[in-house]
């Protein structure tokens, strides 16, 4: 049974920084591209950031590159995102994902929160 279990979440102030963590667990982790996603309230869910297996390649939405990175640790079986110079905009709640013999799996999301 396919787990994703994300942590790391957190009320920050503008500026500071949060490193998230995704557990993942029921599928052999390390030959699956894995991505974190947001949703804010009152909008869609919005891809974040995604990596390939092998940890080798990366993309970004466009607002958050340069101040995100995403990254694993297959040994682990865990995907982070680290999150730097967070903006109130960023408050949202974060899920991470896989595709998993074509069916979507989700965690149940950590919360973020900008805010001074």
């Amino acid at each position: 049974q396919v787990q994703l279990v994300e942590s790391g979440g957190g009320l920050v102030q503008p500026g500071g920084s949060l490193r998230l963590s995704c557990a993942a667990s029921g599928f052999t982790f390390s030959r699956y591209s894995m991505r974190w996603y947001r949703q804010a309230p009152g909008k869609e869910r919005e891809l974040v950031a995604g990596i390939t297996s092998a940890g080798d390649n990366t993309n970004y939405a466009d607002s958050m590159k340069g101040r995100f990175t995403i990254s694993r640790d297959n040994a682990k079986n865990t995907v982070y995102l680290q999150m730097n110079s967070l903006k109130p905009e960023d408050t949202a709640i974060y899920y991470c994902n896989v595709v998993w013999w074509s069916r979507v799996y989700w965690g149940q999301g950590t919360q973020v929160t900008v805010s001074s």
